[in-house]
């Protein structure tokens, strides 16, 4: 018998969105994972590692993860398989609503070079503070609970910006030397997905065998080789779809796909809707 995860929940996406999971069997992100709106990810307790735009993260305890809209993540298993996580999604609406004209500030997190902010122990209490008050008001629901997520939203926000506009971001340093390999890699795919992408073509491009660079990417991403290539393209074109009036055959071509046909079954499989009914929705 597989142990269920505690799960607690307010709102609804993309407005605003607050889920608390608690797991203690092993757990990877089985969707490619990807969204038109923001979302913060905070470690109750527990180690994970965030797979984020092109590079892995570990995430500890306390750990604050911005992840932007558009921005390909999933999260991975490592050591112990037990953790608590609460993540919000909201919207430019929501945090329009809420602080006006001081939107961008509060945004300031989403802008930093790396997704992960690691607070001091005074803050990190503060944010601790925060985040273990939202999680009793979402389970308890006392009268008024409602009011509270929006607060804890801007309090977080608030915290965090100000932190990184009166701290230098912490350096970034890869796990491995194959960490910053694959890193490399993964950049490259991401300038180059309009081109032709051969796993056998890139493994001799940065002097690796095809089979270690296969098996190292999706250790350390959790995406096959395959996979990342499809979804960097797709998310492209829904880029140019929202966007641009490129018709939606220049824009398969512009994205990497040689086939029209094969351009429109792909887009559906990953989001649901053609292409025509994408770029419909954003109109």
């Amino acid at each position: 018998m597989t142990n269920q995860p505690e799960t607690c929940s307010f709102g609804s996406t993309p407005e605003l969105y607050v889920e608390y999971v608690k797991r203690s069997a092993p757990y990877t992100m089985e969707d490619d994972h990807y969204h038109d709106y923001y979302e913060i990810y905070y470690m109750l307790s527990g180690q994970r590692i965030y797979f984020i735009r092109d590079r892995s993260y570990s995430v500890e305890q306390g750990d604050l993860v911005f992840i932007r809209k558009h921005e390909l993540h999933k999260t991975m298993q490592t050591g112990d398989s037990s953790h608590e996580r609460i993540i919000i999604h909201f919207d430019d609406a929501m945090i329009s609503r809420l602080a006006g004209k001081h939107a961008g500030l509060l945004l300031t997190p989403f802008r930093q070079p790396s997704h992960i902010i690691r607070l001091p122990r005074q803050e990190q209490l503060a944010a601790d503070q925060i985040m273990r008050r939202l999680l009793t008001e979402i389970r308890q629901k006392p009268d008024g609970y409602e009011l509270f997520p929006p607060y804890a939203l801007t309090e977080l926000l608030l915290l965090s910006a100000r932190y990184t506009q009166q701290h230098e971001p912490a350096p970034l340093h890869h796990a491995t030397p194959m960490h910053a390999k694959i890193s490399e890699v993964i950049r490259y795919i991401n300038a180059h997905f309009a081109e032709p992408l051969r796993l056998g073509g890139l493994a001799e491009h940065f002097f690796i065998s095809p089979y270690y660079l296969s098996r190292m990417f999706k250790e350390m991403t959790g995406f096959t080789f395959s996979d990342y290539v499809i979804l960097t393209r797709i998310k492209e074109a829904q880029r140019l779809l929202r966007e641009s009036d490129t018709s939606i055959t220049d824009i398969a071509a512009a994205v990497g796909f040689d086939n029209f046909s094969h351009f429109g079954k792909t887009f559906k499989k990953i989001t649901r809707l053609s292409p025509r009914g994408y770029r419909k929705q954003y109109l």
